[in-house]
């Protein structure tokens, strides 16, 4: 047999590569990694040994990323963020200006001021100069009034931005610029905020004042639409605030409509009045002057249609306050509407059979046409009704311009008539009975 040569190593194939140099290990372990369970079992450990390093490096990156990074932050406070650095938003064409002043911070700075304001006194002007030209010939003093208003917070806007921008050339901590631009953000907020508080007010006190008004918007509503209108000013401009420095404003809103829905409960006799205000004013079923009769018995002229009441005078002159949300669930009677404001009357008188009727219809119309009180358009008019069992039923319909007065004037005509009617020989039958007498007790009849 030929001898093996132990000395030498076999050569590997060309197209083999030589495998890498392991180092030396001792006998021992050698030994074991000879055996197949080790030789399986290495590949598995390492695998192991590296997803434990690596699970326990991502654990504690994220226990640091956790423990450093800050909630999300808003859209409004991304804006902030982002204005910090100047390369993000700068145009290209200003970038070589930015650079050459980098040495000069503070001369930035004051050159940034000076030129912002420049640029806002120019804005204003254009807005004042082109939107004055529109407004100016409209007839109405709203549109001129809203510009005077937005005029000052476009001025200060620009201003702000210019500000703004020096802060970032200043080369402050990222932290320190950020919060002075959200202060500038706030302050921003805060201008247009209180311009369109005035703005509100301007509005609805025009349009409570011109002739064809909205039928909601009346003088007396004008409290109710003015707070509710600033009320909802200040709360968006209070939510953008927040926004602006990323504070999360749910946990607020849901504690807000949770004191809501309690409020609701603990004041729902109160609400019910208010909503039945507003939804009398929006209907109209009567207004200041009239007078109504209701489906419980009150009856008077509207002297007060309030948010949670309304007040009617008696002809008592006694003033009776009725919550709306009991008025507004009544059957009213309104007799100053209609076709015309007026209010007709009746005075119902019989005659005798046997009687001129044309004579007494004259009559009855001269005693209409003589009293004041009494309309002329339309005019009065008479009807003979029926033949009733011992006269003739006639009825003179009168038109009065104050239903207040239906009373004062029915009795004035009833004298009329009677005096009229007795100078013209007319007999006003009144009932009659005649008894006979057969015989008187005790007396022999004969």
């Amino acid at each position: 047999m030929p001898e093996l040569n132990d000395d030498k190593d076999p050569q590997p194939a060309p197209d083999e590569a030589p495998p890498p140099e392991t180092p030396e290990t001792p006998a021992s372990d050698a030994a074991a990694a000879d055996t197949p369970a080790a030789e399986a079992a290495s590949p598995a450990l390492t695998q192991s040994s590296g997803a434990e390093d690596s699970a326990t490096a991502g654990a504690a990156e994220a226990g640091l990323a956790s423990d450093a990074a800050p909630a999300e932050p808003t859209a409004l406070g991304q804006l902030a963020e982002q204005m910090t650095s100047a390369d993000s938003w700068l145009p290209e064409q200003l970038q070589p200006a930015w650079t050459m002043l980098q040495d000069f911070p503070l001369l930035r700075a004051a050159l940034i001021i000076v030129l912002g304001m420049l640029a806002a006194y120019v804005v204003r002007w254009l807005v004042r100069n082109s939107i004055g030209r529109l407004t100016g010939r409209t007839n109405s003093t709203l549109d001129d009034e809203v510009l005077r208003h937005v005029s000052r917070p476009v001025f200060l806007t620009v201003l702000y931005a210019a500000l703004a921008l020096a802060v970032i050339s200043m080369n402050l901590s990222s932290g320190l610029t950020s919060a002075l631009i959200r202060v500038l953000f706030s302050l921003t907020v805060l201008v247009w905020m209180l311009a369109g508080l005035k703005i509100s007010s301007a509005v609805i006190s025009t349009l409570a004042n011109i002739k064809d008004r909205v039928p909601l918007i009346q003088p007396r509503t004008i409290p109710l639409f003015d707070i509710t209108s600033k009320l909802l000013i200040l709360l968006i401009g209070s939510y953008m605030v927040l926004q602006i420095w990323d504070v999360d404003a749910t946990a607020w809103l849901a504690s807000a409509g949770v004191v809501g829905i309690a409020v609701g409960f603990a004041a729902k006799d109160t609400l019910a009045n208010l909503f039945s205000g507003v939804f009398i004013l929006v209907d109209s079923p009567y207004k200041l002057g009239d007078y109504v009769n209701l489906d419980s018995g009150e009856r008077g002229m509207v002297t007060h249609v309030g948010m949670r009441s309304t007040r009617l005078l008696t002809r008592d002159d006694v003033e009776i306050t009725i919550p709306n949300a009991v008025i507004a669930n009544a059957k009213i009677v309104n007799e100053s509407a209609g076709r015309w404001t007026k209010r007709r009357i009746r005075i119902k008188v019989g005659v005798a059979y046997g009687s001129d009727l044309e004579h007494v219809n004259k009559t009855l119309m001269a005693v209409a046409d003589a009293h004041q009180e009494v309309c002329r358009e339309p005019r009065a008019r008479v009807r003979m009704r029926a033949f009733g069992d011992s006269a003739l039923d006639f009825e003179l319909l009168a038109w009065i311009t104050e239903p207040e007065l239906r009373g004062k004037i029915t009795h004035e005509l009833l004298m009329a008539v009677y005096k009229a009617f007795d100078e013209a020989d007319i007999e006003i039958p009144y009932n009659k009975q005649d008894l006979y007498i057969k015989e008187f007790p005790g007396k022999p009849s004969a």
